[in-house]
């Protein structure tokens, strides 16, 4: 299991948001979240987004914290990237 999620620093909707991916597959990543109790809308093309409050949990859970750039060449790393702009 190798979860990610990099630190509450993303603007949006009036709060701070962190991303939440796998360096797996998108499977490992849905199950992880539905553990954790996010819902199948915040899922983003390869992430999922989590408010600030939510970040401990998903700490407690397992994901592992690292920066945004670390995570992004994680994902990237592992083909799992899908950039906004490129077909899925």
């Amino acid at each position: 299991m190798a979860l990610y999620i990099d630190p509450p620093t993303w603007p949006g909707h009036g709060r701070m948001w962190s991303h939440l991916v796998s360096d797996v597959s998108y499977e490992e990543l849905h199950a992880f979240a539905a553990s954790i109790g996010c819902p199948p809308r915040a899922f983003e093309r390869d992430h999922y987004d989590v408010p600030s409050h939510r970040y401990e949990d998903a700490v407690r859970a397992g994901a592992l914290e690292i920066g945004s750039k670390e995570l992004v060449r994680r994902l990237t790393g592992a083909g799992l990237r899908r950039p906004k702009g490129r077909p899925a």
